[in-house]
Protein backbone atom coordinates (compact mmCIF):
# COMPACT_ATOMS: atom_id res chain seq x y z
CA UNK A 1 0.00 0.00 0.00
CA UNK A 2 1.67 3.10 -0.94
CA UNK A 3 2.33 5.58 2.25
CA UNK A 4 0.04 8.65 2.20
CA UNK A 5 3.26 11.13 2.17
CA UNK A 6 5.60 9.33 -0.80
CA UNK A 7 7.18 11.81 -2.49
CA UNK A 8 5.62 11.99 -6.03
CA UNK A 9 8.06 11.73 -9.17
CA UNK A 10 10.11 15.17 -9.99
CA UNK A 11 9.68 16.35 -6.52
CA UNK A 12 13.01 15.05 -4.97
CA UNK A 13 14.13 16.42 -1.20
CA UNK A 14 16.53 19.37 -1.83
CA UNK A 15 20.32 19.28 -2.69
CA UNK A 16 22.77 21.23 -1.51
CA UNK A 17 23.88 21.49 -5.21
CA UNK A 18 22.41 22.11 -8.31
CA UNK A 19 22.58 20.66 -12.28
CA UNK A 20 24.61 23.34 -14.52
CA UNK A 21 22.78 25.91 -15.79
CA UNK A 22 19.46 25.59 -13.35
CA UNK A 23 18.82 27.58 -10.79
CA UNK A 24 17.60 26.97 -7.42
CA UNK A 25 13.51 27.00 -6.90
CA UNK A 26 13.78 29.12 -3.54
CA UNK A 27 9.94 30.52 -4.25
CA UNK A 28 8.43 26.79 -4.58
CA UNK A 29 10.24 26.03 -0.71
CA UNK A 30 9.27 29.61 0.61
CA UNK A 31 5.78 28.56 -0.69
CA UNK A 32 5.58 25.74 1.45
CA UNK A 33 6.07 27.52 4.65
CA UNK A 34 4.11 30.43 3.20
CA UNK A 35 0.90 28.28 4.52
CA UNK A 36 0.20 29.24 8.27
CA UNK A 37 -0.96 25.35 8.89
CA UNK A 38 2.38 24.03 7.27
CA UNK A 39 3.98 26.52 8.54
CA UNK A 40 2.97 25.24 12.45
CA UNK A 41 3.52 21.22 11.27
CA UNK A 42 7.10 22.22 10.86
CA UNK A 43 7.63 24.53 14.23
CA UNK A 44 6.11 21.35 15.98
CA UNK A 45 8.41 19.00 14.48
CA UNK A 46 11.24 21.13 15.90
CA UNK A 47 11.47 18.96 18.33
CA UNK A 48 12.75 16.36 16.92
CA UNK A 49 10.21 13.91 16.69
CA UNK A 50 8.35 11.80 14.32
CA UNK A 51 4.45 12.50 14.97
CA UNK A 52 1.97 11.06 13.26
CA UNK A 53 -0.53 13.22 10.72
CA UNK A 54 -3.74 12.86 13.68
CA UNK A 55 -0.64 14.41 16.23
CA UNK A 56 -0.17 17.16 14.06
CA UNK A 57 -3.82 17.86 12.69
CA UNK A 58 -4.90 18.29 16.42
CA UNK A 59 -1.76 20.70 17.35
CA UNK A 60 -2.89 22.72 14.45
CA UNK A 61 -6.57 22.66 15.23
CA UNK A 62 -7.33 21.17 11.82
CA UNK A 63 -9.02 18.11 10.14
CA UNK A 64 -6.91 14.89 9.49
CA UNK A 65 -7.92 15.56 6.02
CA UNK A 66 -6.67 19.04 5.99
CA UNK A 67 -3.19 17.66 7.62
CA UNK A 68 -2.86 14.75 5.19
CA UNK A 69 -2.93 17.25 2.21
CA UNK A 70 -0.37 19.85 3.86
CA UNK A 71 1.93 16.74 4.67
CA UNK A 72 2.12 15.24 1.28
CA UNK A 73 2.80 19.26 0.29
CA UNK A 74 5.93 18.92 2.92
CA UNK A 75 7.20 15.63 1.94
CA UNK A 76 6.73 16.79 -2.03
CA UNK A 77 8.70 19.61 -1.61
CA UNK A 78 11.40 17.65 0.66
CA UNK A 79 11.01 19.54 4.22
CA UNK A 80 9.53 16.35 5.84
CA UNK A 81 10.41 12.67 5.45
CA UNK A 82 8.07 9.43 6.37
CA UNK A 83 9.03 6.98 9.24
CA UNK A 84 7.14 3.51 9.11
CA UNK A 85 7.21 1.70 12.26
CA UNK A 86 5.06 -1.69 12.26
CA UNK A 87 1.58 -0.71 10.68
CA UNK A 88 2.31 3.10 12.05
CA UNK A 89 3.60 6.29 9.93
CA UNK A 90 4.88 8.93 10.75
CA UNK A 91 6.80 12.29 9.89
CA UNK A 92 9.59 14.53 10.13
CA UNK A 93 11.79 17.09 9.61
CA UNK A 94 13.97 15.79 6.58
CA UNK A 95 17.76 16.48 9.04
CA UNK A 96 19.06 19.60 10.62
CA UNK A 97 19.61 21.74 7.36
CA UNK A 98 15.37 22.05 7.35
CA UNK A 99 15.24 22.30 11.09
CA UNK A 100 17.86 25.29 10.68
CA UNK A 101 16.03 26.66 7.92
CA UNK A 102 12.65 27.10 10.54
CA UNK A 103 14.64 27.97 13.26
CA UNK A 104 16.23 30.67 11.68
CA UNK A 105 13.00 32.33 9.65
CA UNK A 106 11.00 32.03 12.90
CA UNK A 107 13.94 34.41 14.23
CA UNK A 108 13.27 36.72 11.36
CA UNK A 109 9.35 36.75 11.45
CA UNK A 110 7.64 39.22 13.31
CA UNK A 111 6.10 38.15 16.92
CA UNK A 112 2.24 37.03 16.57
CA UNK A 113 0.38 38.66 19.37
CA UNK A 114 -1.39 35.57 20.84
CA UNK A 115 -3.45 35.99 23.68
CA UNK A 116 -2.60 33.93 26.90
CA UNK A 117 -5.59 33.56 28.88
CA UNK A 118 -5.01 30.83 31.27
CA UNK A 119 -1.97 31.03 34.02
CA UNK A 120 -0.72 26.86 32.45
CA UNK A 121 -0.39 28.44 29.03
CA UNK A 122 1.56 31.32 30.64
CA UNK A 123 3.35 28.84 32.00
CA UNK A 124 4.07 26.92 28.80
CA UNK A 125 5.07 30.02 26.98
CA UNK A 126 7.80 30.62 29.79
CA UNK A 127 8.75 27.49 29.89
CA UNK A 128 9.21 27.35 25.95
CA UNK A 129 11.94 30.57 25.93
CA UNK A 130 13.88 29.34 28.96
CA UNK A 131 14.97 25.97 27.47
CA UNK A 132 13.90 24.13 24.54
CA UNK A 133 15.56 21.57 22.47
CA UNK A 134 15.68 23.24 18.72
CA UNK A 135 15.83 19.89 16.41
CA UNK A 136 18.58 18.11 18.20
CA UNK A 137 20.48 21.15 20.15
CA UNK A 138 19.34 23.48 23.35
CA UNK A 139 17.93 26.99 22.64
CA UNK A 140 16.20 29.83 24.70
CA UNK A 141 17.40 31.39 27.21
CA UNK A 142 19.61 28.19 28.35
CA UNK A 143 20.56 27.50 24.88
CA UNK A 144 21.66 30.93 24.53
CA UNK A 145 23.54 31.25 27.84
CA UNK A 146 25.55 28.59 27.44
CA UNK A 147 26.60 29.64 24.01
CA UNK A 148 27.81 32.99 25.89
CA UNK A 149 29.58 31.27 28.52
CA UNK A 150 31.66 29.39 26.12
CA UNK A 151 32.50 32.03 24.24
CA UNK A 152 33.51 34.07 27.20
CA UNK A 153 36.01 31.08 28.50
CA UNK A 154 37.84 31.07 25.21
CA UNK A 155 35.74 27.14 24.34
CA UNK A 156 34.21 28.78 21.48
CA UNK A 157 35.67 31.66 18.97
CA UNK A 158 32.94 34.20 17.18
CA UNK A 159 35.86 36.45 16.06
CA UNK A 160 34.98 34.67 12.65
CA UNK A 161 32.03 32.63 12.42
CA UNK A 162 31.62 30.34 15.35
CA UNK A 163 34.47 27.57 15.56
CA UNK A 164 35.52 25.44 18.65
CA UNK A 165 38.92 26.32 19.71
CA UNK A 166 41.34 23.47 21.23
CA UNK A 167 40.62 24.42 24.84
CA UNK A 168 37.04 23.81 23.83
CA UNK A 169 37.99 20.19 22.19
CA UNK A 170 39.69 19.29 25.37
CA UNK A 171 36.65 20.74 27.57
CA UNK A 172 34.46 18.30 25.79
CA UNK A 173 36.56 15.82 26.03
CA UNK A 174 36.64 16.05 30.08
CA UNK A 175 33.36 16.25 30.05
CA UNK A 176 33.66 12.71 28.49
CA UNK A 177 31.24 14.44 25.35
CA UNK A 178 32.54 12.65 21.89
CA UNK A 179 31.54 14.49 18.52
CA UNK A 180 30.67 11.94 15.83
CA UNK A 181 33.71 12.52 13.30
CA UNK A 182 33.78 12.29 9.18
CA UNK A 183 30.34 13.56 8.45
CA UNK A 184 29.57 16.25 6.33
CA UNK A 185 27.80 18.12 8.99
CA UNK A 186 29.51 20.91 10.28
CA UNK A 187 31.12 20.78 13.67
CA UNK A 188 29.97 24.32 15.56
CA UNK A 189 26.98 26.75 13.70
CA UNK A 190 25.71 29.59 14.94
CA UNK A 191 21.66 29.31 14.78
CA UNK A 192 19.68 32.11 15.75
CA UNK A 193 17.29 31.54 18.62
CA UNK A 194 13.77 32.76 18.13
CA UNK A 195 12.71 33.88 21.42
CA UNK A 196 16.19 35.54 22.39
CA UNK A 197 16.73 37.15 18.78
CA UNK A 198 20.58 35.79 18.97
CA UNK A 199 22.54 32.94 18.04
CA UNK A 200 23.02 29.60 20.22
CA UNK A 201 25.23 26.35 19.35
CA UNK A 202 24.13 24.12 16.74
CA UNK A 203 26.31 21.61 14.63
CA UNK A 204 27.69 18.30 15.79
CA UNK A 205 29.08 19.86 19.07
CA UNK A 206 25.60 21.54 19.66
CA UNK A 207 23.83 18.59 19.17
CA UNK A 208 26.20 16.40 21.39
CA UNK A 209 26.06 19.13 24.25
CA UNK A 210 22.76 18.19 23.84
CA UNK A 211 22.39 14.62 24.15
CA UNK A 212 24.96 14.76 27.34
CA UNK A 213 22.62 17.46 28.98
CA UNK A 214 19.67 15.04 28.65
CA UNK A 215 21.70 12.20 29.21
CA UNK A 216 23.25 13.21 32.80
CA UNK A 217 19.67 15.07 33.50
CA UNK A 218 21.25 18.37 33.60
CA UNK A 219 17.61 19.14 31.78
CA UNK A 220 14.35 17.04 31.45
CA UNK A 221 11.14 17.40 29.57
CA UNK A 222 8.76 20.14 30.75
CA UNK A 223 5.82 18.00 30.27
CA UNK A 224 5.40 20.84 26.92
CA UNK A 225 6.09 20.96 23.34
CA UNK A 226 9.87 21.20 23.21
CA UNK A 227 10.29 22.96 26.42
CA UNK A 228 13.11 21.68 28.99
CA UNK A 229 13.45 22.20 32.69
CA UNK A 230 16.79 22.57 34.12
CA UNK A 231 17.07 20.46 37.18
CA UNK A 232 19.18 21.06 40.50
CA UNK A 233 21.91 18.62 39.10
CA UNK A 234 21.69 21.12 36.23
CA UNK A 235 21.80 24.22 38.02
CA UNK A 236 25.54 23.02 39.66
CA UNK A 237 26.76 21.19 36.66
CA UNK A 238 26.40 24.86 34.70
CA UNK A 239 27.78 26.79 37.37
CA UNK A 240 30.40 24.05 37.98
CA UNK A 241 31.66 23.90 34.00
CA UNK A 242 30.68 27.31 32.83
CA UNK A 243 30.53 29.45 35.79
CA UNK A 244 26.71 29.81 34.82
CA UNK A 245 23.90 30.74 37.63
CA UNK A 246 20.85 30.46 35.86
CA UNK A 247 19.10 31.44 39.29
CA UNK A 248 17.84 29.59 42.43
CA UNK A 249 14.68 28.09 41.31
CA UNK A 250 14.86 24.51 39.75
CA UNK A 251 12.82 24.49 36.22
CA UNK A 252 11.17 26.48 33.93
CA UNK A 253 10.77 29.26 36.41
CA UNK A 254 14.01 30.00 36.53
CA UNK A 255 14.00 31.95 33.21
CA UNK A 256 12.35 34.52 34.94
CA UNK A 257 15.15 35.65 36.09
CA UNK A 258 17.93 35.61 33.81
CA UNK A 259 21.14 34.81 32.78
CA UNK A 260 23.95 35.78 34.41
CA UNK A 261 28.16 35.00 35.24
CA UNK A 262 28.58 33.86 37.84
CA UNK A 263 31.40 36.82 39.94
CA UNK A 264 32.35 33.35 42.19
Amino acid sequence: MASPYTASAGHAAPRADAAPGTAPDLAAVAGLLADDTRARFCLALLDGRAWTAGELARHAGVAASTATSHLNALVRGGLLTEVRQGRHRYVRLAGGRVAAVVEDLAALAPARATPVRTLSAAGRRRALAFARTCYDHLAGTVGVAITDAMVGRGLLDDEQGLSLTPDGADWLAGLGITVPRGTRRPAVRPCLDWTERRTHLAGAVGAALCAHALAARWLTPAGTARALALTPDGHTALRTHLGLDLGAAAGPAAGTTGARLSRS
